[in-house]
């Protein structure tokens, strides 16, 4: 039997964030082959490295936030995941701004092109069924078995972290243990259930590894229960990546505005 048997059979933990359902336009992006949806972002990624300007990173970044309402993701998931990768590339701006040797404008730059990059990945991750994540890596991709099933046991237990995170908030405004309005307070405290959470994880995740060593994972060629289909719209999802590539840098160029790596 097959791990991506695991849903059918009700095991495996919580779905992804607003897991997409079956029908309407707003869930085009979630019924792609999320093998696809990874090519997509690694190209987008992968493509953006080279330039450092605002107008090409900004086109990417314009494209992908139109597929946004098509995702299946709620406004409020967009939010606590997308959260950091935005504090990331203010962050990164901010740096880029005091030090670095183009000003406002290469500030810009590294903000956008962070986000540019970072937004793809966040979207097919989030917008992909766990199990028919797995099932196009090992099947599409030909990633081996092992770090695929990791994938899918990591995908399962973000819900799972999420839920710990509030019990140990909880355990610890009962034993009295609060900031109040004292920055630094609030700092330490955020560490140290920062810090909670961390052993939890290694102690689940190594009960999990013995779970999954007991129901011999990794010892040999394992069958699947469904087939990781490739349809049309995955190959048009493709293409547009490399379009939307193609056109941002093309812009860019015709703007005078294109500005490269190591030029």
């Amino acid at each position: 039997m097959s791990v991506s048997e695991d849903r059918g059979r009700g095991g495996g933990g919580a779905p992804a964030p607003d897991a997409p359902g079956a029908g309407g336009a707003r869930h085009w992006l979630a019924r792609l082959n999320p093998a696809a949806k990874l090519l997509a972002a690694l190209l987008l990624g992968l493509g953006l490295v080279p330039a450092v300007d605002a107008v090409t990173g900004g086109v990417v970044l314009a494209g992908v936030l139109l597929v946004l309402p098509f995702s299946g993701i709620d406004r409020r998931t967009l939010l606590v995941l997308g959260g950091p990768f935005l504090l990331m590339g203010l962050s990164s701006g901010l740096v880029n701004y005091l030090y670095g040797e183009h000003g406002a404008e290469g500030a810009l730059g590294a903000a956008v092109r962070l986000l540019a990059i970072a937004l793809p990945g966040l979207l097919a991750a989030v917008s992909s069924d766990p199990t028919e994540m797995s099932d196009g890596l090992v099947q599409r991709l030909g990633v081996p078995e092992r770090p695929a099933m990791g994938v899918l046991a990591a995908l399962r237990l973000i819900p799972l972290l999420a839920d710990q995170w509030r019990t140990v908030t909880l355990a610890r405004r009962a034993r009295g243990l609060e900031a109040g309005r004292n920055p630094v307070r609030m700092v330490t405290l955020f560490f140290g259930r920062l810090f909670a959470l961390l052993v939890r994880s290694i102690r689940t995740g190594t009960l999990l590894a013995t779970a999954m060593d007991a129901r011999a994972f990794g010892t040999g060629p394992r069958t699947w229960a469904r087939e990781s289909r490739w349809r049309g719209g995955d190959t048009l999802l493709l293409a547009g990546a490399a379009l939307l590539l193609a056109g941002a840098y093309a812009l860019s160029a015709r703007l005078g505005t294109l500005v490269l790596l190591f030029s």
